[in-house]
């Protein structure tokens, strides 16, 4: 009775397992898992050495020396000097930063405060390699400089990254901070297109709480597949130490500025000839606006596209093309990021007076390094 009992469930307990196992699989492994992720929470991530096994490689040290020469007067008396030759003194000052190879060739990004000034570049790579750097460009509008290396089979990190980036992605900043050695710190990106920081002529920073400290500055910040989203460049604090708030160059700007740099040895931007000033709501109110957007021209260069056009210190430029400008820095930004030889209608407000000026923008002179 037993034995007949047992074959009679037999088939339907295992085809209830089956199907149990079926849809356990399907919830945690299958399909199903990924609709429950992407509907609810994501499931926790253990480590990231995958993508700072991608990406840390490629990023490395930047050591530079300044050779400063100073002369010591041995006496007081000026008449001493003048016949006496005054002994030379020679003295090495040593800064370190940190840098990308974002090309087979050799090439190196960082910083272009970290290699400002020096007499002698070298870098150093994770693997134990060092090679002395040459200075392919700078482009101190955007703090970014462009090296190269002489070495063979380099590990590289492609400019080319995924886009966009978005508030709230997990980044990891990776360097050499303090000279401690190559370290990788986590953050999540804070902000994204900060300006007006007073860090560069042209900013669209992103902003980031992973820690970056002296030594990190034109390192890598990556997303959590190694991919590189950007070059730290700075930080914002009162002391000079780590407060939270740091910056970094986003990888889109930085492989336009290499393009310009192998090309032509310097950036080549837009250029109209003027300083602006964003209009406040004081100055709105002064000058009869109803919103507070774009920016009040405050000195016209001579012989410049702008004077050309006919634009006049005090007329408002509110827009470009019809399309309106939230600020002055935001229209200046628009310019420079114009090809020059390039026709445009600027919308300006003359006394009250909505007027369009055209103008072909021109080649905006070298930046003084």
């Amino acid at each position: 009775m037993v034995k007949k009992l047992l074959r009679f469930l037999a088939p339907p307990v295992l085809a209830g397992l089956a199907v149990g196992l079926g849809v356990l699989w399907w919830y945690q492994q299958g399909p199903g898992a990924q609709r429950q992720n992407a509907g609810g929470a994501a499931p926790a991530v253990e480590s990231y050495a995958s993508a700072v096994t991608r990406a840390a490689p490629a990023v490395v040290n930047v050591y530079t020396t300044q050779i400063v020469t100073r002369g010591d007067s041995v006496s007081d008396n000026p008449l001493f000097d003048r016949f006496m030759e005054r002994p030379r003194r020679e003295r090495a000052l040593a800064s370190l930063g940190s840098g990308v190879i974002v090309s087979p060739d050799g090439y190196v990004m960082t910083s272009y405060h970290v290699i400002r000034d020096a007499d002698e570049i070298l870098v150093a790579l994770r693997d134990g390699r060092d090679a002395p750097a040459r200075v392919v460009g700078t482009d101190p509008e955007t703090d970014l400089a462009l090296l190269q290396i002489a070495l063979e089979n380099l590990p590289v990190i492609d400019l080319n990254g995924p886009q966009p980036v978005n508030v709230g992605d997990v980044v990891l900043a990776i360097g050499n901070p303090l000279g401690v050695g190559q370290t990788v710190s986590m953050g999540i990106v804070s902000a994204t297109g900060r300006t007006h920081l007073g860090i560069a002529t042209f900013e669209n920073f992103i902003q980031t709480d992973a820690a970056i400290n002296r030594g990190n500055s034109g390192g890598a910040l990556v997303d959590t597949r190694g991919h590189l989203i950007g070059i730290n460049t700075a930080i914002l604090s009162q002391d000079g130490n780590w407060q939270g708030i740091g910056f970094a160059t986003p990888a889109s700007i930085a492989r336009e500025v290499m393009s310009d740099l192998i090309e032509h040895g310097r950036v080549i931007r837009g250029y109209l000839g003027v300083s602006v000033q964003d209009i406040n709501p004081t100055l709105a109110e002064t000058f009869g606006m109803e919103e507070v957007r774009g920016g009040v021209i405050t000195e016209v260069v001579s012989g410049s596209p702008a004077q050309q056009a006919g634009l006049q210190a005090e007329d408002v430029l509110v827009g470009i093309n019809d399309e309106t400008m939230g600020d002055g820095y935001e229209a200046m930004n628009r310019i420079a990021g114009t090809q020059p030889g390039t026709a445009l209608t600027l919308n300006v407000l003359r006394n009250g007076q909505r007027l369009n000026l055209d103008v072909t923008i021109g080649t905006r002179p070298p930046a003084r390094q």
